[in-house]
Order: C-alpha cells, then sequence, then structure tokens
C-alpha cells in the first residue's frame, strides 16, 4: 500500500554553486531547481560533477553559492558504505532511515516500525530482513538502501546511480518505485547513464565540464 502525502511544494534551489578540488572546478556557476512530484535526472559524461552536483544538493558538500532546500532529504547512494564484516541485517539497514526521521536518541514508534516494513514490501526484500546485509546480492543491496531512503519519508529524494550494474528484477523494482514516489509528491532527484530511468523522467538537467549545458 502507498500512502499519499500531505498536500505541500518542496523546492531545492541551487545558485551560483561553485566547488573545486585541489584547484580544479568541479562545478562553475550552477543554478537548478527542483520541485515536489516530479522526477529529475542528471546525466553528463563522467567527471561532469554530477555526484558532486548531488552532494551539494544534500547538504554534505562544502561550496560557494547558494542552497536553499525545504523539507527533509533521504541520500541513496550508489553503493553501500557498510563494512563488510558488521554483522547488521537488512531490517537494521532499512531501519536506519526511520531513526533519522525520528531524531537522536528517540526509539522507534509503532509508526516508525510499519514504515520500515512497508518500505522493506515495496522493494520485495520482506523476505531477507533478517538476512546479513553484507550476504546480498548487489541488485538487492541497492533495493535495501532505497528502502532505508523510503523509511526517512523525506520529501526530497537523492539517488546516486541507482541502477547501475544491476540485475533486470531489481532495476525495474527500482524504477517502479521512484516514478510511485513522485507521484506522491517527493522531489526526485537523481543522477543516471540509464536510458529506462532517464526515459521516465519528467525533467533532465545535463551537466559537461561542471557546467549546465541542458535543462
Amino acid at each position: 500500500m502507498i500512502l499519499p502525502r500531505a498536500t505541500h511544494v518542496t523546492t531545492a534551489r541551487l545558485s551560483g554553486i561553485t566547488v573545486a578540488f585541489d584547484g580544479r572546478a568541479a562545478l562553475s556557476d550552477v543554478g537548478v531547481e527542483f520541485s515536489s512530484g516530479a522526477m529529475t535526472v542528471i546525466t553528463g559524461p563522467n567527471g561532469a560533477g554530477k555526484s558532486t552536483l548531488l552532494e551539494v544538493l544534500a547538504g554534505t558538500r562544502a561550496h560557494g553559492g547558494e542552497r536553499s532546500v525545504t523539507g527533509t532529504i533521504a541520500f541513496v547512494p550508489q553503493r553501500a558504505a557498510i563494512p563488510p564484516g558488521l554483522p547488521v541485517s537488512v531490517r537494521d539497514v532499512v531501519s536506519v532511515g526511520a531513526w533519522g526521521r525520528l531524531g537522536p536518541w528517540r526509539r522507534m514508534d509503532a509508526a516508525a516500525r510499519v514504515l520500515v516494513e512497508r518500505s522493506m514490501d515495496r522493494l520485495d526484500i520482506r523476505e531477507l530482513a533478517k538476512h546479513p546485509f553484507a550476504s546480498l546480492s548487489g541488485g538487492q543491496q541497492q533495493r535495501a538502501l532505497l528502502a532505508q531512503g523510503l523509511s526517512r519519508d523525506a520529501d526530497l529524494l537523492l539517488l546516486d546511480e541507482p541502477t547501475t550494474g544491476l540485475d533486470s528484477v531489481s532495476s525495474r523494482r527500482i524504477r517502479t518505485t521512484l516514478r510511485e514516489e513522485a507521484a506522491r509528491g517527493v522531489a526526485v532527484v537523481c543522477v543516471s547513464h540509464d536510458p529506462a530511468v532517464i526515459g521516465d523522467a519528467e525533467h533532465s538537467v545535463t551537466l559537461v565540464d561542471g557546467r549546465i549545458r541542458a535543462s
């Protein structure tokens, strides 16, 4: 069951964004806006600054220029930053999103637990809930990370290459979920080279050498 969201507008606005690494510009004077209820894909060649732009949106990358984001954010990385030997289950990983939603030092309530279970259902990983996260295939791990993002119940959902290198089943499930989230009123923004993901998006932003070439 996919629950509707409250009616409101989520906006992420970047203006004059500049990021440099070792004196080399990764982003130069980037301005773009994202609103709720739509899926936007960020495209461009390798090294164009796509992931850096996503990090600026997420608030995890220092930058020059102005960044304005209303609402809560969920950031789904391309690969898990979870040590392979860490004994965490799939449910543990997905629950992290709900913890972020509740705030520090607060125990998960019944509503948060329901959201975690529903998020796993939507990504078809409920039967894997007790399995060690490290034992999952790459596609299953990526679905678990997206379920973690869903359990945050955020207004802005950011994803970095969500379907790259995945099996067709996982790729299709993730694409369906992203379309559903946009239809619920979430602002969905993802970096992708996948033609299927690009075809699903209402909007696209193309970066070349750290500058927007098309939008």
